[in-house]
């Protein structure tokens, strides 16, 4: 009998640039559109106070489609379902482009962010698949530091794009880098199905996607988004109005957040691996507290924004790598796609819930001052608290569940 063909080997490295560079494009494609927003305004007629709709409906497409996935993406090669994931994004980013009005352009929000959002789980299955746990950490750290290449780069560009050629013209080039890579995912990266081998045989008994261990990543990870999108949706007005910050300066703000989060985040990635994730959650967690206080409930005068800032930013890149790596840990092979599938649903879900809940609270000053911040960043605090003994449960669930069992 022949023996099976040997699976071939992956390189660590295409796939990791590879990834890379897909989460670029797809965290600029969402990044983008608020920066453009007062641009598009004008253009297609649209009231200021609907920018925020044209945002949420990305966010919205893109936790529905999180919660389909995760009812089927494990049964395709990872290769395949990136690519098609890709293009979808593609399509939706040039139909922005094309949009006349409101509507067309919902409409192409909803389609990116249909295809999005699977785009990033299925990113993360496959750094899972194709990066032991040894090393997870490192590659989850330069794949999530796309966040920081998009905000150093691509958001700066893609206003210098408006500013010369019309607002549609970063739509159209972000739509031409995707379909480059969209291109690169199912040319140059290799086929992926182990994942599709580990199944179950017909007949065996199916294993459920939400046990304990992954209900409590999932809320984990709710925990974080609420907390954190109740602050950073209304970061720029409050630096602005209420710490009197320049407008034009605003740019700088987020180039030397974006350099330094990058940085910290290929560092953090390292210190995973080598340490666990729940030490490296406590400090940032330590960090996000600090930012917090100082910014937005105790402010000190003399503190510097600048530093004020890098330090928010920097502490959600040190929450985020290792607890993205713990993720990666949670879910079988076989599982990989669905969970990371469900979780892309959850984060955007609670990314919009803590938008919401901070915005029944806040109010708007006729000077433009954001009033009752303090209490927002407050109870963001208190959830923030609850992270850290929630991420050290699920390493211990997680280290647990992998030791061997005694005979």
């Amino acid at each position: 009998m022949t023996p099976p063909a040997a699976a071939p080997v992956v390189s660590e490295r295409l796939v990791i640039g590879l990834v890379g560079a897909i989460q670029f494009v797809n965290v600029l494609d969402f990044m983008m559109v608020m920066p453009l927003g007062p641009d598009f305004a004008v253009a297609l007629g649209i009231p200021t106070s609907h920018i925020g709709v044209v945002g949420g409906s990305y966010t919205a497409a893109a936790a529905i489609a999180g919660v389909v996935g995760s009812l089927f993406l494990d049964r395709f090669d990872r290769r395949l379902a990136l690519g098609v994931a890709m293009l979808g994004l593609v399509v939706g980013t040039a139909l922005g482009g094309f949009a006349t009005g409101l509507g067309s352009l919902l409409l192409a929000r909803i389609v990116a962010g249909a295809f999005g959002g699977p785009a990033t789980s299925l990113s993360l299955a496959v750094i899972a698949d194709a990066v032991p746990p040894a090393r997870r950490g490192k590659a989850m750290g330069a794949v999530m530091g796309a966040f920081s290449i998009a905000s150093v780069l691509g958001v700066p560009a893609g206003l210098e794009l408006s500013g010369r050629y019309g607002w549609r013209a970063p739509f159209f080039a972000v739509a031409g880098l995707g379909l480059l890579l969209a291109m690169g995912a199912i040319w140059l990266m290799p086929s992926m199905r182990e994942h599709i081998r580990a199944r179950p045989a017909a007949g065996a008994p199916k294993v459920q996607l939400l046990d304990s261990v992954t209900s409590i990543s999932l809320v984990n990870t709710a925990l974080i988004m609420i907390g954190l999108f109740a602050v950073v949706p209304n970061i720029s007005a409050f630096v602005q109005h209420n710490m009197g910050y320049p407008r034009e300066r605003i740019g700088l703000l987020y180039l030397v957040g974006g350099v330094a989060s990058f940085v910290v985040m290929r560092i953090v990635g390292r210190l995973v691996d080598r340490y666990g994730a729940t030490p490296l959650v406590v400090l940032g967690t330590a960090l996000h507290a600090v930012a917090l206080v100082t910014a937005f409930v105790y402010r000190i005068p003399w503190l510097p924004v600048l530093a004020v800032f890098v330090v928010f930013m920097l502490s959600g890149s040190v929450r985020m790598v290792p607890m993205q790596t713990l993720a990666s840990r949670v879910p079988r092979p076989e599982q990989r796609a669905r969970f990371m599938s469900a979780q892309s649903a959850v984060q955007h879900a609670a990314s919009a819930l803590g938008a919401v809940l901070a915005s029944l609270v806040l109010v708007a000053a006729p000077d433009g001052k954001l009033l009752h911040m303090d209490q927002v960043a407050l109870a963001a605090l208190v959830v923030a608290c609850l992270v850290p003994f929630g991420a050290g449960l699920l390493e211990r669930r997680v280290n647990a569940r992998q030791l061997p069992v005694a005979k």
